[in-house]
């Protein structure tokens, strides 16, 4: 057992019957004091900058002292605080998870304490709230986002002939086929962009954003529509044009996607869907890399959709078993809304930060290839998913089936999305009850 899940399993054998939750004061304390208990994913490198700027936190008010428990993933900090243990404030990096934790009751709606603050909510964008929200109720607070968008190698693209990079789908698929070179047994060499779902950050929500595709409607399921089956009949012919099982076997090649061996790293992919990480991993991992970045294609008669994209990213949000709500309530205001605070954390753990002031900030510190993801970000077209009770169960629907349709068994388009629809309705019936 590794030392982090030795501790977790300590923690969840000595946190069982902790005293009822401590309530949020009628009125803004004077001072803040007291030990504060905080929980996060992140390791290394970024657990060095989460500790950092906790330190910054603990000088600005020292009365408070803060514990911090690193590398807990959400299935950890999930158990804990059902099992009554002591968390204050939890950081978690998916978006997915926020209709669980918050119709669980595993975190404080903080809406509350938001007017009693008066805390600016115009600071954030009206998609950071939403992932940060559920049933119209703010549940946690973004810290920082996550934004994708396309990465192209400018080698592979100045030897092709190319300038610029695709702004549609189908400029996509065309440059993409002039990149792909092939071994002399008709195997993929060098593939211009892989359009197979399931490889590295190729899923459906991924792609939603350029035909505006959406995922809910009046509390169902919206996925039989004709935005999503514009995407799949072009990713299916884009999947035929090349070849199904030539995409599998090169796929099935191809280096892990968070290793050095990730194949746009390698040169094996002239052009990428990914976050915007992908430029602290390549600086680090491939820093003789020639490669630029820009907002992901949008279907060809969506061309006002161009500059948007899908965005999710690190959420945080108070626990109910929270002995110090107030120490955890001005710890998270500082992690999510401190220009400063935001502005270190996006410099340390290369995110894009989250606040109109901090995305204006002079003092972001990124190479030339980051500007795009901070450009989409301030797009009217960024777009995120809702959150729902299932978390990513919707997702998880649509991706099974289109993987399917993908390899040619997934028959007749539109009924197999209407199945998709019925099962997703019938799961979120299922966990939020009659």
């Amino acid at each position: 057992m590794t030392a982090i899940a030795t501790a977790a399993a300590l923690t969840l054998s000595g946190c069982t019957g902790s005293s009822a939750a401590v309530p949020f004061a009628d009125s803004t304390p004077a001072t803040i004091e007291g030990n504060v208990s905080l929980w996060h994913f992140f390791t290394d490198r970024e657990a060095a900058t989460i500790k950092s700027v906790v330190e910054d936190f603990e000088k600005a008010n020292p009365k408070v002292k803060v514990t911090i428990h690193d590398g807990q993933d959400d299935e950890k900090i999930a158990k804990v605080i059902a099992t009554g243990g002591n968390i204050d404030l939890a950081i978690s990096g998916s978006t997915d998870r926020v209709g669980s934790f918050c119709s669980s009751g595993s975190f404080r709606y903080l809406d509350d304490v938001i007017a009693r603050d008066n805390v600016d909510m115009s600071q954030l964008s009206e998609t950071a709230k939403s992932y940060t929200s559920f049933d119209g109720k703010q549940c946690m607070l973004p810290m920082l986002a996550d934004v994708y968008g396309l990465y192209y190698n400018t080698d592979l693209f100045a030897a092709a002939g190319f300038t610029e990079p695709p702004k549609t789908l189908s400029e996509l698929q065309a440059m993409a086929m002039a990149l792909t070179t092939y071994n002399p047994d008709g195997s993929i060499k060098t593939l211009g962009f892989n359009p197979l779902m399931g490889s590295y950050e190729n899923v459906p929500i991924h792609y939603a954003p350029a035909s505006g595709a959406t995922w809910m409607e009046n509390g169902k399921s919206a996925i039989n529509s004709d935005a999503w089956k514009e995407l799949m009949t072009w990713q299916k012919g884009f999947v035929d044009a090349i070849g199904y099982d030539k995409l599998q076997a090169f796929t099935a090649g191809l280096g892990d996607e968070w290793s050095a061996d990730n194949a746009f790293q390698t040169g094996q992919l002239a052009m990428n869907m990914d976050g915007e990480w992908r430029v602290a991993f390549l600086a680090d991992q491939k820093p003789d890399l020639h490669y630029a970045t820009a907002p992901f294609p949008v279907a060809d008669d969506h061309p006002d959709l161009y500059g948007g994209g899908y965005t999710s990213g690190t959420i945080a949000g108070i626990a109910k078993n929270a002995s110090n709500p107030e120490a955890a309530w001005a710890l998270l205001k500082y992690l999510t809304l401190d220009t400063d605070a935001l502005v270190k954390l996006a410099n340390g753990i290369k995110n894009v930060p989250t606040t109109k002031d901090s995305l204006a900030s002079p003092n972001l510190d990124f190479p030339p290839q980051f500007q795009t993801f901070l450009d989409v970000v301030a797009s009217p077209h960024l777009a995120t998913n809702p959150a729902t009770a299932i978390g990513s169960g919707n997702q998880d629907t649509l991706s099974t089936y289109w993987e399917a349709y993908q390899s040619g068994a997934g028959g007749d388009l539109t009924e197999g999305l209407a199945k998709v629809d019925t099962d997703i309705d019938n799961s979120i019936a299922l966990s939020t009850g009659p």
